[in-house]
């Protein structure tokens, strides 16, 4: 995984961020299909965070506040190493698009949010790859 700091996989990395709401999944859905419509090789990495689960049925301690928010941000850095090995890795090297909605990003904010410290956080995810292109959705409230 040394190369993929800087990865110099023949396929590209396009990464969307923003809130909730924001329109990150419905724009990557007409990419997608305009991808498709020209025939072209991609990947649609939908990112689903660990804690997503955790709060849907308060297992792992989140309710109780059982964890602190350093576990936490070690659990999803556990999960986002495995995804990234797991499902954007194979299609990057293959040649293939990655699309992915959300990413890194998405946790450097949540876990600086918490009370992580910022240079510990980055330091986690020291071994991720940076996006070719990325996004940001933002919208106003």
């Amino acid at each position: 995984m040394k190369t993929y700091g800087k990865h110099r996989f023949p396929g590209r990395l396009f990464v969307v961020e923003g809130i909730d709401g924001s329109g990150k999944s419905t724009q990557l859905a007409l990419l997608q299909k305009w991808l498709e419509s020209e025939g072209l090789r991609h990947v649609l990495q939908r990112v689903e965070f660990v804690g997503a689960g955790a709060r849907r049925d308060r297992v792992g301690g989140k309710k109780k506040r059982m964890l602190t928010p350093m576990t936490f941000s070690l659990i999803h850095a556990t999960d986002f190493a495995d995804r990234t090995e797991q499902h954007i890795i194979p299609p990057l090297k293959a040649g293939a698009l990655v699309l992915a909605d959300r990413y890194v990003y998405t946790a450097f904010a949540r876990d600086v949010a918490r009370g992580v410290n910022r240079g510990w956080v980055r330091n986690l995810y020291r071994v991720r790859g940076e996006a070719d292109d990325r996004l940001y959705f933002r919208i106003s409230r």
